[in-house]
Parts: structure tokens; C-alpha cells; sequence
């Protein structure tokens, strides 16, 4: 019998188009902040409906400088910030100079619980961060308000949100501040870059200055800042990825419904949870086992579909209240939601550049899996 082929959870693939941009970047000798990333900036907030965006050097970047933005001239407020997301979400607020307060999550479509933050809010809350994970976007008006209410400032950590779309605008057109990551696995790649987006002049400036070392003019620094920079390369192969954009999207969305249609008939198995206002971008395809339904954990079906073939991750096995570091700093906590979700989520193959026969495969083996538990 033939062996086959491993589908992966996630396919970095470049053009040679895109690598072909690199090159000629890298043989004009112009290698950061230069003409490319303008042209980048001003065609992704042209893209999002924003006012201003901000190349930067990573996600991680990006917040970074977008939280220093809000919290300067005076760090040391409390930011509220969903447990159920990548580190970097929590730990640039600690390096911004604020204290991350978690927050627990909806179990449907694992973005911020909006009821349970405002039960954390105090007279030290200075903005609240609202994840739009995996592609799923968040309550925005609904965080706005509250926001506005309590005079916080907002940042949407869209790391994973390339082309989600909120009531029928794009989630990067949001005040006050949004974070975007290129890492090579998220829906659209540069290498290691970043971008922040925003319609406020003020905040735009500020965060261009921490982006290159406070400085104004050449070795002029009225504040002091970071070399958070994007590369010249990075923003030339940024530029053919936000033309393909739509179609990657369009591509993985059409993906997640094949897999929906087929995996919502299985007992136990909890397939994405899509709000009526959001168009999901599916960074993510993930789905929540009840071990007590489908006979089987995350863990052991993980494996079985392993056997099988297909990869699978896992985002995120542990919630960020419950990292060591964390723990460590603000004491232990409890967060039901997020804990229950961490144990039982999984993530199946979505990526564009799946095929009908890779599609059909996922869900076969699922299927198999789950009616021939172990």
C-alpha cells in the first residue's frame, strides 16, 4: 500500500513573483524604510479603511509600540486582555510598563467575554484589548461602547485577522489601534513583519516615533524608542501578498465550509461558531472535542489523525493566566472557559492551498476517528 502524503496544518509558499521582488530589493542596495514600505503602508490602510498604518518589524513589534502609545506618558495602568491568545498579547503590556489583567472568553467563538472584563474593570484600567482569534472577530461595537464608557483605549490584537470583516468593514478600520502579524504561517506573509493601523494623527506619530528610535530627524530623538523597523524585502513581498489577499481568503473560507458541512453531523465535535455580523478569515480551522460525546480526547484524536496522514495543532494548550511567568507575577487565577477550551481545542488543516482530495481526506479521517474511538 502507498504511503501518504503528510497534510500539514499550515504551507508557507512563496511566488516567484514575491521572490523575484526580493531580489530586485536586494540588489538595490535599499534594505529598510524605504520607498517599498511607504508604498506597503499606504496600500494596506488603503485596504482596511484606515486612515494611517504603521510598518513594523514583527507583530510583537507592533503591540509593543501600540501599547507604549496608550500607556505612555504614564505606564503602570492595567490593561484587560483575553486569556486565550498568543503570549505576546499579555507580555507587551508588561513590557509597555502596564499590568495585563485576564479575561475569560465566549465558548463559541473564543474571543473576549466581554461581561466577565467588566467585572475587572478599576479605577486603574487604561485600554482593553480585543483578540479577534483565529480570524473570528470580536464583539467590536459592543467593546467600543464599553470603552468609550470607562474612557479606555482600545487595541484589536488582528494578528490573525487578515480580511476579517465586522458588519461589513474590515476589522482593521476600528479605532483606536490594530495590530497586524506577517509571520510566514498567518494568512498573509512577509517573513517577520508587522503593521499598526489607525485614524488618529496623534497616536499615528507616536507610534512612527518608537517604531525608529524616537527620532524626527537624523539623530534628533525628542523620545526615546526601538529599531521596530520593516525591511525593504519584507515590505516588496508584502505588497504581492496584499494582492492575493482576497483570493487566499476567499480560498480558505470556501475551505472551512466543506469542512463544517461535513464535521457538524459528528456528535461531540464543536465546529467553528461564526456570528451573523463577522466574515470569518480562518487563520485557524479549529474545533472543540467533549471527550464524553465522541468517545475520544483532543489529544487522542490528534493522534489518530496523525496516523492517518493529517497534521494538526494545537492554539493554545495553555491559557496565558496559567503560564509559569504569569503565575509568577500575578499570582494563581481561575478562568473556566478558557481552561475547559485550552484542553479541548484542535486545530485541522485550512490553508489555500489544500485541494478537494486533501479536503475530503480531513474529514474522512475525522469521521473514522470519531466512529471507531479507541
Amino acid at each position: 500500500m502507498t504511503e501518504q502524503r503528510m497534510i500539514p496544518i499550515a504551507k508557507v509558499v512563496l511566488s516567484d513573483e514575491e521572490i523575484e521582488a526580493a531580489v530586485e530589493v536586494l540588489r538595490s542596495g535599499r534594505l529598510v524604510q524605504g520607498p517599498r514600505v511607504a508604498e506597503f503602508e499606504e496600500r494596506f490602510a488603503e485596504k482596511v479603511g484606515a486612515k494611517h498604518a504603521i510598518a513594523t518589524s514583527s507583530g510583537t513589534s507592533a503591540l509593543h509600540i501600540a501599547y507604549m502609545a496608550v500607556l505612555d506618558p504614564e505606564p503602570g495602568g492595567d490593561v484587560l486582555v483575553p486569556t486565550f491568545s498568543h503570549i505576546s498579547t499579555a507580555s507587551m503590556v508588561h513590557f509597555a510598563g502596564g499590568r495585563p489583567i485576564f479575561c475569560d472568553i465566549d465558548p463559541r467563538t473564543f474571543t473576549l467575554d466581554l461581561d466577565d472584563a467588566k467585572g475587572r474593570l478599576t479605577a486603574n484600567t487604561r485600554a482593553i484589548v480585543g483578540v479577534h482569534l483565529f480570524g473570528n472577530a470580536c464583539a467590536i461595537e459592543e467593546i467600543l461602547t464599553f470603552a468609550r464608557e470607562h474612557e479606555l483605549r482600545v487595541i484589536w490584537d488582528a494578528a490573525q485577522a487578515h480580511g476579517t470583516l465586522y458588519r461589513g468593514r474590515d476589522v482593521g478600520g476600528f479605532p483606536d489601534l490594530v495590530c497586524y502579524s506577517f509571520y510566514p504561517t498567518k494568512n498573509m506573509l512577509v517573513g517577520e513583519g508587522g503593521m499598526i493601523t489607525t485614524d488618529d494623527d496623534d497616536l499615528a506619530e507616536r507610534c512612527r516615533l518608537l517604531r525608529a528610535h524616537g527620532q524626527t530627524e537624523k539623530y534628533y530623538h525628542p523620545t526615546l524608542g526601538f529599531n521596530y523597523r520593516m525591511t525593504e524585502v519584507e515590505a516588496a513581498i508584502g505588497l504581492k501578498q496584499l494582492e492575493k489577499l482576497d483570493d487566499l481568503t476567499r480560498k480558505r473560507r470556501e475551505n472551512a465550509a466543506f469542512l463544517t458541512e461535513r464535521l457538524s453531523r459528528l456528535e461531540g465535535l464543536q465546529t467553528p461558531y461564526v456570528p451573523d455580523d463577522v466574515v470569518h478569515a480562518y487563520h485557524q480551522y479549529s474545533i472543540v472535542v467533549n471527550p464524553d460525546k465522541l468517545g475520544l480526547t483532543r489529544d487522542q484524536l490528534a493522534r489518530a489523525l496523525k496516523e492517518q496522514g493529517i497534521g494538526t495543532g494545537v492554539h493554545y494548550p495553555r491559557p496565558i493566566h496559567k503560564q509559569p511567568v504569569f503565575e509568577g507575577l500575578l499570582g494563581q487565577q481561575t478562568l473556566p472557559v478558557s481552561e475547559t477550551i485550552a484542553e479541548r481545542i484542535l486545530s485541522l488543516p485550512v490553508h489555500p492551498h489544500l485541494t478537494s482530495e486533501d479536503l475530503e481526506r480531513i474529514c474522512k479521517a475525522v469521521e473514522r476517528a470519531a466512529l471507531s474511538p479507541t
